[in-house]
């Protein structure tokens, strides 16, 4: 059954002056219950991803025998030198196949012994960029990360071998992998796929980029870390090839006191950047690709641990974790070996291309929905204290052809309702007071294509 404002959305939706095709998108965006995408390069771009390039990539990961932060840097065939200027060779193979559309490059930061336990001699920790340069707003990024280093047992052993296949060469095939499939695209905004290194030292590559990042000024729209994202079989005996983890922290950590105190009277405890990137994540999925099972958790990263969005975290920027859903901790950071009948180690035989070709996919979709939209708006204002209807108002956004209001249930994870509004940049919910739901905007493009959900910042008296 379709909700009381559909009328209304009907009669917004015919106010447009667009051609025929894009009405048919419109109309489907003004139904609330209605969440079917209809851009057909969506459908291409998951079929495009290839298990056999995944599955090749990855075994060559594994075979450099290990990827530790500390291993060989000189030899071609070994050690994390060898791994990373493969990485930035596949890269360039890319780059080449697409008239050269990447910027391909390392971005590097020096680590001194003992700046904790773990770097126990001076380390260059370099990650490797490929750069896809927006049409409309080249400073704007979105960036897909895997890990390239890799451990055992004892954190310090970089001399052993550390296949490290899931753990984290699922994560950076996925990456390389989207850039195949997406430079054959041309995006609205800037796409960024990096292998990041030391994650295992301490998130070394992502607190080198991430203040890279800020040093150039660049606009991150979001990261999303990839970290193993090939395992199906947990060590809780659950087999499933089809759910996955979104890890997001609810609000950021350079939030201001006077955005705190507010937020006690306001709301938005679960509404940060972060979770609202997750949010995009887990509809998209919905949308196109239904037999995924995709599950927001409400963290930043599995109990007490952490990964390599934190550092971007850190530095205000958006960033979530996608992995897989049930650990094996018999095969993550352990020596290879076999003991009591059991075979621990990260080796190649674990991972499972089916589902890491989901996931990769899952990320490439994502990537070009997010890189296709136009920018999310800004000082989002709502108002409606004691009063019957909720208002709401924003700057207008560059690009965009229509805005959508969304709202929910104070208690629901996700957006459940919208309304599209196609005149202006202010909408008035009729019959919705403020005190039951939170609200959110979103822009949207000439494709349909949505930005990530803005929360209010701003109260209107």
């Amino acid at each position: 059954m379709l909700n009381t404002h559909t009328s209304t959305l009907f009669r917004a939706t015919k106010r447009l002056s667009v051609n025929l095709g894009f009405m048919v998108v419109t109309l489907l965006c003004t139904v609330a219950t209605v969440h079917a995408q209809t851009d057909e390069r969506i459908y291409e771009i998951i079929d495009a991803v290839s298990e056999d390039r995944l599955r090749a990539d990855v075994k060559k990961l594994a075979d450099f025998g290990t990827r530790h932060t500390l291993s060989d840097t000189v030899s071609n065939t070994r050690g994390i030198g060898a791994a990373r200027r493969w990485i930035k060779s596949e890269f360039e193979k890319t780059s080449q196949n697409c008239n050269n559309c990447l910027d391909v490059f390392y971005q590097s930061n020096l680590i001194k012994k003992g700046d904790n336990d773990r770097i126990t001699k001076d380390v260059m920790v370099v990650n490797v960029l490929a750069v896809q340069k927006g049409t409309k707003y080249p400073n704007r990024y979105v960036i897909m990360s895997g890990d390239i280093d890799s451990r055992i047992s004892d954190p310090n052993n970089y001399k052993d071998d550390a296949p490290g296949a899931n753990d984290n060469a699922s994560g950076m095939a996925g990456t390389m992998e989207a850039a195949r499939v997406l430079s054959k695209y041309s995006f609205e905004n800037s796409i960024i796929y990096v292998g990041l290194s030391g994650e295992e030292q301490g998130l070394y590559g992502g607190k080198g980029l991430a203040a890279h990042a800020k040093e150039k000024g660049w606009e991150i729209i979001g990261i999303m870390n990839n970290d193993m994202i090939g395992n199906i079989e947990g060590v809780d005996g659950i087999i499933d090839n089809r759910t996955f983890r979104i890890f997001s922290e609810p609000v950021p950590p350079t939030e201001t006191e006077q955005q705190r105190r507010a937020r006690r009277f306001y709301g938005g405890e679960v509404d940060g950047i972060s979770r609202q990137l997750a949010r995009f994540i887990y509809k998209t999925t919905q949308d196109y690709m239904p037999e995924m099972n995709p599950m927001m958790v409400y963290r930043l990263d599995r109990f007490g641990r952490g990964g390599h969005h934190r550092p971007f975290n850190d530095a205000g920027f958006a960033g979530i974790r996608i992995m897989e859903a049930h650990e094996n901790y018999t095969q993550q950071h352990q020596d290879i070996r076999t003991e009591n009948g059991i075979n621990y180690g990260d080796t190649f035989e674990h991972v499972n291309f089916p589902y890491n070709a989901k996931l990769t996919a899952v990320n490439a979709i994502n990537l070009a929905s997010i890189a296709w939209a136009p920018p999310t708006p800004k000082n989002v204002g709502i108002g409606g204290i004691v009063e019957a209807n909720a208002r709401l108002q924003w700057d207008a956004v560059e690009g965009a052809v229509a805005y959508k209001v969304y709202w929910r249930d104070t208690t629901s994870p996700t957006w459940d309702n919208a309304r599209l509004i196609t005149d202006g940049t202010s909408a008035t919910l009729k019959g919705i007071v403020i005190d039951n739901f939170f609200f959110g905007v979103a822009a949207v493009g000439k494709d349909g294509h949505e930005s990530p959900v803005a929360f209010p910042s701003q109260i209107i008296r």
